[in-house]
């Protein structure tokens, strides 16, 4: 409501996350000289103090008990004013991007953007008012904010609004509301299948199932398509300052083309650059540079950083991978995290890909480890089901489906998920320096 109301204004909205701490939400504050804060009552210690952000001038609670809620108190005032006049190149919303180094980005997303953006989940996805969804991702970030809400009120859906994923609960809420569409994470799904009940919820209404942020590991596509034969699982690849997505697979093609993420978008214009800007022939590795209605003009008060990822439109997007005769396009690895181990270059998708087809593997993550011979060295953090796996039968499980350098040559078992960011990534940085520090 207050995202909208803002845009009626022809305000800013920066969407933060109930999950960050209060340096966070004081950097982001500050940083994009915020002036009115909305927030949920219980969250009012995490506020940081007003001399630490004296841009901010108004604070307005929310809360389900009205009279501990400032914000119903707005709703008394005097009819709402005319919508301010915008351009639709005019900044709607700033999201900050989950930084690696530093601090986060301000990504300004722009009214076009959003709106062009919704239209393509509208489209691709066949989206109509009959649809049902639910918001299973941070709403405070980009598949939140477009997938899922922007997308909803385009075709006049229902979204349905959990705090929190937890599978059990997906699978109960998902069956009793006739839910749809979903856009969420490879893992979500792979996390609803491993639920012992799963086969006791009617999930026949589910025909979309939309996922990005990594591999769709084979076995779970075949489990999916043997519970819920209706579902249509499509891939959708982008990021935040492509007001995700940049492509689609067409459903139809899904299995067929599983080591793709799919065709560009409406609009889109995708090319793979050299490390001199050059752009290279089909089928060659390069970095990913990505054009269209959807991509941002910049970063917020961050000149340098808009500089040096914004080439004539174009968008760097920092990942390694090829366009094919056919125009698909398919992701190798992030320019940072692909090993070279004594030259040879090893894509973390690829193993994490043949590790998913392991029976007794939830996910893993492929890191480098450094090497004084080599330089790097293949390491695995690998989630398992349920413990009986052992580290050497998951390095033998990879060495026959792999070339003897990618097979990981240590491993780490554990049954905790994996760290990810609030867009569902796994944070391979923090999984380095967990294994550095265990070297000391």
């Amino acid at each position: 409501l207050a995202m909208f109301g803002a845009a009626h204004l022809g305000a800013v909205t920066v969407i933060l996350s109930t999950r960050q701490q209060k340096p966070e939400i004081a950097y982001v504050l500050a940083d994009c000289g915020a002036k009115l804060l909305i927030h949920e009552a219980m969250l009012a210690d995490r506020l940081p103090d007003g001399r630490d952000i004296p841009d901010l001038k108004y604070r307005v609670s929310v809360d389900d008990d009205k009279s501990a809620s400032q914000f119903s108190d707005l709703t008394e005032n005097a009819p709402v004013p005319a919508p301010a006049a915008v351009g639709e190149e005019d900044t709607a919303m700033i999201l900050y991007t989950s930084g690696t180094t530093g601090h986060p980005k301000g990504a300004m997303l722009a009214h076009c953007n959003v709106i062009h953006s919704a239209m393509i989940y509208e489209a691709c996805m066949e989206l109509t008012s009959a649809d049902r969804s639910i918001a299973a991702v941070p709403l405070a970030h980009v598949t939140g904010v477009v997938a899922n809400i922007m997308s909803m009120v385009r075709c006049a859906g229902t979204l349905i609004i959990v705090a929190e994923f937890k599978a059990a609960d997906y699978l109960k809420i998902a069956s009793r509301e006739r839910v749809t569409q979903t856009v969420m994470v490879p893992a979500m799904y792979n996390l609803c299948l491993l639920q012992a009940d799963f086969d006791s919820y009617d999930l026949s209404a589910w025909r979309i199932g939309g996922y990005g942020g990594a591999p769709m590991p084979i076995a779970t596509i075949e489990k999916l398509a043997a519970k819920i034969p209706g579902l249509r699982l499509i891939n959708a690849y982008g990021s935040t300052e492509t007001t995700s997505p940049s492509t689609i697979m067409p459903p139809e093609l899904t299995a067929a083309y599983l080591d793709s993420v799919g065709l560009p978008c409406p609009g889109a214009h995708i090319v793979v650059m050299d490390a001199e800007g050059r752009e290279l022939p089909r089928g060659e590795i390069g970095e990913i540079w990505i054009h269209s209605g959807s991509v941002i003009r910049g970063y917020w008060n961050n000149p340098n950083a808009t500089a040096e990822s914004f080439t004539g439109g174009f968008w760097h997007s920092g990942d390694l991978g090829s366009i094919d005769a056919e125009n698909f396009v398919r992701v190798f690895d992030r320019k940072k995290d692909m090993i070279n181990r004594g030259g040879l270059k090893i894509y973390s998708a690829e193993v994490e890909s043949v590790l998913a087809g392991h029976p007794g593997v939830v996910e893993s993550a492929i890191i480098a480890k450094p090497c004084p011979v080599l330089g790097e060295r293949v390491h695995a953090v690998i989630v398992t089901r349920d413990g009986s796996v052992s580290a050497e039968a998951l390095r033998s499980w990879c060495a026959e489906r792999l070339s003897d350098y990618k097979v990981p040559e240590t491993i780490d078992l554990r049954a905790e998920p994996l760290p990810r960011n609030a867009n569902g990534k796994v944070m391979k940085r923090q999984l380095r320096e967990a294994w550095a520090a265990a070297q000391l």
